[in-house]
């Protein structure tokens, strides 16, 4: 199996015309799987999770006017309304900062951790890292078995072409590159301060800048010059070898490069005490640090890293089933298991990227170039 390519192109509302169009299905499908999502893992009912997804746009204004436009071509390609198509993009905010306060109410009440936010393991080898000279950026992403994603190609009306994966009803690109050389991975983090009521520019609107900037500069000022609602890590990189990667509190912001040519993370900050940052109490989080510090020791002994070689870390299950090559785990209910959805390996200044539908043990890396 493979992953769907839809190809886009236009303005933001030909964009998600195209999208809903093309992916009807997963976008329904999607839709059904968060909605359940919401109310049994993070207790929150349809009616409250819309109507602070409208107070958050109500918030919003007039800014970010084209993804709003294009949230509004899903919504029309599709044939659902807008407002569930607007929650689905506005998810982030709502079920991490969920998930931060359920969680906090089980650790004062010392019940297990539920609906905890895990997975993705992302990457960075600069050129002096790798066989081919070239900088090569990536991740495993790992998320709710259910969901379902796509591979976009998008030629805008202005900026650069994109190329990337993303979540079927999303608009833009969670992780991607362009035709500037720019990429971009994510890993979804935790702060104590966390909230969705601060109404900032929200996390997929700022994934989609990243990947509409043209360098390095303005890709990095979408997430640093101006404070953010909940964390998330931003792994930012531009050929021919620039990287940094930003762990992005809502009023901290912790900058990480390569070490020795190399860059693994995942779903902690590294030092969050010299950021003043407080992570809510996880039963998972060391998982996350194994996977990291796993990834990054392949990184480093297979220097210099091919692309063969580098496919085959990312299906590395050392600590299976919460290994780079992520599993579910079947000691959990249903409804708590991650898998690694799909894993993504870019090239960025050739324009290319290999991913896989699935936990990439079992399935072949597909190639696509943004030409």
């Amino acid at each position: 199996m493979s992953l769907p390519v839809v190809n886009l192109s236009g303005d933001a509302h030909a964009q998600g015309l195209g999208h809903g169009r093309a992916l009807a299905g997963a976008i329904a499908h999607n839709l059904h799987v968060y909605l359940d999502r919401f109310e049994r893992e993070a207790q929150l009912p349809r009616a409250e999770l819309l109507a602070r997804s409208g107070a958050y746009l109500e918030a919003l204004g007039d800014r970010a006017p084209d993804y709003r436009r294009g949230m509004a071509g899903i919504a029309e390609g599709a044939g659902l309304p807008f407002d569930l198509v607007a929650m689905l993009n506005l998810r982030y905010e709502l079920l991490y900062y969920q998930y931060g306060t359920v969680k906090a109410a089980e650790a004062a009440r010392q019940l297990e951790h539920r609906g905890e936010p895990d997975g993705c393991t992302a990457f960075a080898l600069l050129p002096e890292a790798t066989a081919a000279g070239r900088l090569l950026v990536g991740q495993n992403w790992d998320w709710i078995p259910a969901a379902k994603g796509a591979l976009l190609r998008v030629r805008p009306e202005a900026g650069p072409a994109r190329l990337g994966f993303t979540e079927a009803g999303i608009f833009g690109l969670k992780i991607g590159l362009n035709a500037a050389g720019v990429a971009l991975a994510i890993n979804g983090m935790l702060s104590t301060t966390d909230d969705w009521r601060r109404f900032t520019l929200p996390f997929h609107w700022r994934c989609h800048a990243v990947l509409a900037a043209p360098d390095f500069a303005t890709a990095v000022a979408v997430i640093a010059d101006e404070a953010r609602a909940c964390t998330t890590n931003y792994l930012i990189a531009q050929a021919p070898g620039q990287v940094l990667d930003l762990e992005a509190a809502p009023d901290a912001l912790g900058r990480v490069g390569c070490r020795d040519g190399c860059l693994a993370h995942a779903n902690h900050f590294e030092d969050p005490a010299a950021l003043g940052v407080v992570e809510p109490p996880s039963l998972t989080r060391p998982y996350s640090r194994q996977r990291a510090a796993r990834l990054e020791a392949l990184l480093r002994e297979g220097r210099p890293v091919s692309l063969p070689g580098l496919q085959g870390m990312l299906r590395d299950h050392a600590g299976r089933p919460n290994s780079v090559c992520r599993h579910e785990d079947e000691a959990l209910p249903a409804v708590e298991r991650v898998h690694t959805v799909a894993s993504l390996i870019m090239d960025p200044g050739a324009g290319r990227l290999w991913a896989t539908d699935g936990p990439p043990c079992g399935a072949d890396y597909q190639e696509l170039a943004l030409d």
